[in-house]
């Protein structure tokens, strides 16, 4: 496996794609010798900007790849950062493109979109969001579409599907919460059990629950289940979607668990200050002033929180937002569950 970083400025930066037999694909290149007998594919793409299309041809021709060399594309999740470019190298290549189930048809481009999401579960209202920064958002969200790319033909997955790519063989793990279908790859690497993990787990920032795929029931919990996963699951290696390796993803995990609970400790005290409070008003407590995906993230994020609150009989959802039902809730049992804490104490 070979790790191609990108450039890109669009979201959390330096996009990670990964590439399956490179070195076979390499030989042939050097000797001219015969096809290459083994499957070239490659883990997203990166967004469709000039940038990201000329960074990611020079990064594959460092080991002799071309866009149409590639014959399977394995996207992590439907985020543009991640699934850009997947059209234009189906089309040139003929690649195979595979995704979970869970988000085909964001990725194709099946009538689904961020927007329609957005206003078809009439969020903006739901969470508060003043009318000017909704257009702001919704003007943002225009420019954004235009880094999709071309939609590419998918075949769909599920968790546990197994496939060998460059002569690895790797195991679909579904991750959900950042998005709903955002799905790692598992595999035996040099030091053990190792884990392609998209978004789901990160180096520096917290992957937004919430804000980042509205489609996601219950995103806090559902997130904490992934991790949770992750922490049973004990990998070696974790290589994500953006920036550089996770020597140790059982602690990362617990540590993006823990924020979670501290976050959570956070909105109960704006609700106990406030009495009630929407989600764009939790959100302005915790982030202040919001520009770009950042309006929807932020109040997402709350959303988030507040839900799961509201689903542990925390707090309740009234007309002007959120207010508690119990102001002192036993934070251990709600980061607990089958017995087995998420986060350390």
């Amino acid at each position: 496996m070979k790790r191609i970083q990108l450039g890109n400025t669009v979201f959390e930066g330096e996009n990670d794609v990964y590439l399956f037999g490179a070195d076979a694909a390499s030989a042939d290149a050097e000797t001219g010798a015969g096809e290459n007998a083994e499957t070239t594919a490659i883990v997203d793409t990166g967004v469709a900007t000039d940038e990201g299309r000329e960074q990611l041809r020079e990064g594959l021709a460092e080991y002799g790849v071309e866009f149409a060399d590639v014959d399977a594309i394995f996207l992590t999740h439907w985020h543009h950062d991640h699934t850009g470019l997947a059209g234009e190298i189906q089309d040139e290549s003929g690649a195979t493109v595979y995704v979970h189930e869970e988000d085909a048809e964001m990725v194709a481009g099946d009538g689904a979109n961020h927007k329609a999401e957005i206003e078809q579960r009439g969020l903006f209202e739901r969470w508060g969001m003043p009318d000017e920064k909704a257009a702001e958002l919704l003007d943002f969200l225009g420019v954004h579409d235009e880094i999709q790319g071309d939609s590419p033909t998918v075949e769909t997955v599920s968790d546990g599907d197994r496939f060998e790519f460059g002569g690895v063989e790797l195991e679909v793990v579904h991750l959900p919460g950042h998005a709903a279908g955002l799905s790692g790859l598992a595999f035996e690497g040099e030091e053990g059990r190792e884990l392609l993990s998209g978004d789901a787990l990160l180096p520096r920032y917290t992957p937004n629950v919430g804000g980042a795929d509205p489609r996601v029931e219950d995103p806090l919990g559902t997130y904490l289940d992934s991790l949770r996963r992750i922490i049973d699951s004990d990998f070696a290696r974790a290589w994500p979607g953006h920036r550089d390796p996770i020597e140790d993803p059982t602690d990362r995990a617990r540590e993006i668990a823990a924020h979670h609970r501290e976050r959570t400790e956070r909105v109960l005290e704006v609700l106990r200050e406030r009495g009630t409070a929407d989600a764009w008003t939790v959100s302005a407590d915790l982030f202040g002033e919001l520009e770009a995906i950042h309006i929807m993230h932020g109040p997402g994020e709350a959303w988030a929180h507040l839900d799961h609150l509201e689903r542990e009989g925390v707090a309740e959802e009234v007309e002007e937002g959120y207010e508690l039902r119990d102001e002192s809730p036993d934070l251990d049992a709600m980061f607990e569950r089958d017995g087995s804490s998420v986060a350390p104490r």
